[in-house]
């Protein structure tokens, strides 16, 4: 009997340890799952041959499944780590709606994934991680709450806009810092060298280059992103202003090889919770390319080597809840393109006119928890005849275009009924 005793004594020794560090463990595991199934059109192109015909579509987006956790160094001092991977519940694959790449889901740590120091003097990070497009509390629609929102609400897709070299949204080789909270407002500060990877000598055409560079083109690997983003908080009232300075790498070729890819964007928000789960606010975005270029009258680019050409565009978000019901809405409006309205000398094709879109967006979730819950929405935008804003957040769209078929006017429908789940 003694000799059980001892050996249980002894066995409960050797387990207390591991109980030990289990309990100071702080690593989590989270994530959701973002379902449901969907009706989407593009319908009233120019070209009527570009339509999008309606398809219904069981859809994912940004389901994704994470590891997150701390360690106390001490005297303040704390280490951190995220690992979060976005995942096709849909079809098991990295492709969206229309089977175009999806860079958000597929493979180990595609979204926001980093690991770093945390101190009372602000917190250090690398890794993949966003930049710019997030909105905090001023508009919580796209993926977060249900299936997707107006295009240009996170600045990031404007239709016919880009930086031509890197997007200023989630950007691999990040590093960030980001402030302590003062009187309510803090800061985070964001530099990659984003196209590293690409040196002289390596990759021709768009694979290592930017779009529109021909064959043989090979680049420096001097390009670069920074950033930078302020937020306040003051009782009901919420505030943010981000900017974002991307530059591609250098193209080396041939007379004809489009110039660098240099852009910027700005992101100015504001919002007024006036009661629980009940906001309103307004975004403004404005994206500028300083180097935009034409290719071809077929291309529809329309834009001249050298040209610096800005868009802009705003957003009114509203929500509302009613006990287990919140309701939802946006409208926004996005511009005219600036800055190529003249034919060039050399006769290129160029139009900045009926570049404008409209969106719309309703819709509304019925909570069953905290966890889960139910929604339904109608997305629409309405495009002149020269601009194509589609539902590229999660790779949603249906769309997959290429150089001489984008559906120039074609107005993006979305119905959706689905279901939200967070663990």
């Amino acid at each position: 009997m003694n000799k059980k005793v001892m050996a249980i004594a002894v066995a409960g020794a050797f387990a207390v340890p591991g109980v030990a560090l289990a309990q100071k463990s702080t690593v989590e595991i989270y994530g959701r799952a973002n379902l449901g199934v969907d009706y989407y059109e593009a319908q009233g192109a120019v070209n009527p041959y570009n339509n999008r015909e309606g398809r219904t579509r069981v859809f994912d987006n940004s389901s994704r499944v994470g590891f997150r956790g701390t360690e106390d160094l001490g005297g303040g001092l704390r280490a951190i780590f995220q690992l979060e991977t976005g995942v096709n519940i849909d079809n098991g694959s990295n492709t969206g709606q229309g089977g175009q790449a999806n860079a958000s889901s597929g493979f180990w740590a595609t979204r926001d994934s980093f690991v770093g120091l945390d101190s009372n003097f602000g917190r250090v990070t690398f890794g993949r991680q966003s930049v710019y497009w997030a909105n905090g509390v001023n508009a919580q629609f796209a993926a977060n709450y249900i299936n997707t929102e107006i295009p240009w609400t996170n600045g990031t897709a404007m239709g016919r806009i880009s930086a031509q070299g890197a997007t200023p949204a989630r950007v691999s080789n990040m590093l960030q810092y980001t402030t302590p909270t003062f009187a309510g407002i803090n800061g985070t500060l964001s530099y990659s060298p984003n196209a590293q990877e690409a040196v002289q000598g390596e990759g021709t055409g768009t694979t290592n280059c930017q779009a529109g560079a021909p064959a043989g083109v090979s680049c420096k690997s001097d390009g670069y992103l920074w950033g930078a983003t302020a937020r306040g908080e003051w009782g009901p009232f919420y505030a943010q202003v981000d900017y974002a300075d991307v530059n591609g790498n250098t193209p080396i070729g041939p007379a004809g090889t489009p110039p660098r890819g240099d852009g910027n964007a700005w992101k100015v928000g504001g919002s007024w919770g006036y009661m629980p789960g009940a906001r309103i606010g307004l975004i403004w975005v404005k994206s500028t390319n300083n180097n935009a270029f034409s290719l071809t009258a077929a291309t529809q680019n329309g834009f001249i080597p050298g040209n610096s050409v800005n868009q802009q565009g705003w957003t009114l978000n509203w929500e509302h809840t009613f006990g287990n019901f919140q309701v939802m809405a946006q409208y926004g409006q996005l511009g005219n393109i600036k800055g190529c309205d003249s034919q060039p000398a050399t006769g290129a094709w160029i139009d900045c006119g009926d570049t404008k879109a409209i969106g719309y967006m309703v819709g509304g979730r019925y909570f069953l928890s905290k966890r889960t819950w139910l929604f339904a929405s109608w997305n629409l935008v309405d495009n002149k005849s020269n601009q194509f804003a589609d539902y590229n957040g999660g790779a949603i769209t249906s769309t997959n275009a290429t150089a001489g078929n984008t559906p120039f006017g074609a107005d993006p429908q979305i119905w959706a009924l689905g279901i939200f789940h967070n663990f």
